[in-house]
């Protein structure tokens, strides 16, 4: 310990004589008593029952003090280590037990208070000076501010080991979160208890790429995290409602994020497989990035990635008389198209999106009719064709041309 056990080096109470110790000693019990009933008045936590198994152990630690001190009174040499010891691990208790030090520092201060309306009867009583008196009370005040200089000591080196595992009970529970086969829910609420993390209802992941050399943002005790792996994330708790969304904002400004969808404790997985697919794509520009993505409000465009190469293959042939068309010719149409099918065939608000006139809108379509024919209007083939009009535009996808033979091998005769 950094600060000296109680009562070394120039502690007063070796200075005093030790003959004072004696006549001190009989009323003991009776000091550790009135100090334990004044704790207990005065410190709530520690209003336990005197018979049970706390309360007895507060007993014991008053009296051991008291003896302590008497012990010490004219001996230079006298070991405070065990005491000091004691503190030591009261301070470890109360940091393992999540509480902070006032409670112990106020039951040393009325011990103390105790201690010294006591010094004044046994004053009178034994005939002190004042001088006396006075050097007996200083004597205690230095002693008890080094008992507390020990449990802050032992507080300070438990709260550290406290943290640190609980820190990586919230390592493991983060990773139980996103196991593929996922954790029971009973496995995650018994390690959510270990890293005293409150169960939600409900939770997203957020795929996150910082900057490079990008330090993590201070993150509140609800979000954990796994900043520093090859592919970022968070866990967010019950992340829907307007307070989760500004603090997802701010914890990846600056960062490319997605959002994955909201899903049960035990989906943790499917939310993280999502929100990277997200990132994939606005990494690759294909989803616009204004602040974090939610996946939710790609839904189309997810769904296309996941099947790209047949969608490849399927616009080269659906769309086929497109195709013959030079680009500056077809790109128009095909996002006319696209978007007077998604305004479910209303060339008015087409015309409104594109801007354009709503006649420009109706001469396209007439076009694409003669092209396509009843691709257009059979209700079987819609959802096809806005797939694949979406990838198109939105992927950047021209449909994949038909590759020309391969050369025949010459064929060489030697004579």
């Amino acid at each position: 310990m950094d600060n000296p056990a109680p009562g070394t080096g120039d502690s007063p109470l070796a200075a005093i004589s030790a003959e004072l110790a004696a006549p001190l000693r009989p009323y003991l019990e009776a000091a550790a008593e009135e100090m334990v009933l004044e704790i207990q008045g005065m410190v709530p936590e520690y209003a336990r029952p005197l018979d049970s198994k706390y309360g007895r152990r507060m007993r014991w630690t008053v009296r051991e003090t008291i003896r302590h001190f008497i012990d010490a009174i004219g001996r230079p040499d006298f070991d405070w280590s065990e005491l000091a010891g004691i503190y030591a691990r009261i301070g470890a208790h109360e940091a393992r037990s999540g509480r902070n030090l006032d409670g112990l520092q106020t039951a040393i201060r009325v011990s103390g208070q105790v201690a010294c309306r006591r010094f004044i009867k046994d004053a009178q009583r034994l005939n002190w000076s004042l001088q006396l008196l006075g050097q007996i009370t200083e004597s205690l005040f230095v002693f008890l501010e080094r008992l507390a200089g020990a449990a802050a000591q032992g507080y300070a080196a438990a709260q550290e080991q406290v943290v640190t595992e609980r820190e990586r009970s919230r390592w493991r529970l983060r990773d139980l979160l996103v196991a593929d086969p996922p954790a029971s829910r009973e496995a995650i609420a018994e390690l959510a208890r270990s890293a005293h993390w409150d169960l939600p209802r409900t939770l997203a992941l957020v795929a996150v790429r910082p900057p490079l050399g990008q330090p993590p943002p201070v993150m509140p005790p609800s979000i954990l995290a796994d900043w520093h792996g090859s592919s970022p994330y968070l866990v967010v708790p019950d992340p829907d409602g307007p307070a989760q969304e500004r603090l997802i904002t701010s914890l990846v400004r600056d960062c490319a994020a997605a959002i994955g969808p909201t899903v049960p404790l035990t989906r943790g997985a499917l939310s993280l497989r999502w929100a990277r697919h997200a990132l994939e794509l606005v990494e690759r520009g294909v989803i616009p990035e204004k602040g974090p993505v939610r996946c939710l409000d790609h839904i189309p465009t997810l769904v296309t990635a996941m099947s790209e190469e047949i969608i490849e293959v399927a616009l080269a042939e659906r769309l086929a008389p497109l195709m013959e068309l030079p680009p500056h010719r077809r790109e128009p149409l095909v996002r006319t198209l696209l978007t007077y099918m998604e305004n479910r065939d209303n060339a008015v608000a087409a015309a409104e999106r594109l801007l354009v006139h709503e006649q420009t809108v109706r001469y396209r379509i007439r076009r694409l009719e003669e092209m396509l024919g009843d691709a257009l209007t059979d209700p079987d083939r819609r959802l096809e064709m806005l797939l694949l009009l979406h990838t198109w535009v939105h992927f950047g996808r021209e449909p994949a041309a038909e590759e020309p033979p391969a050369p025949r091998p010459l064929s060489v005769r030697f004579a």
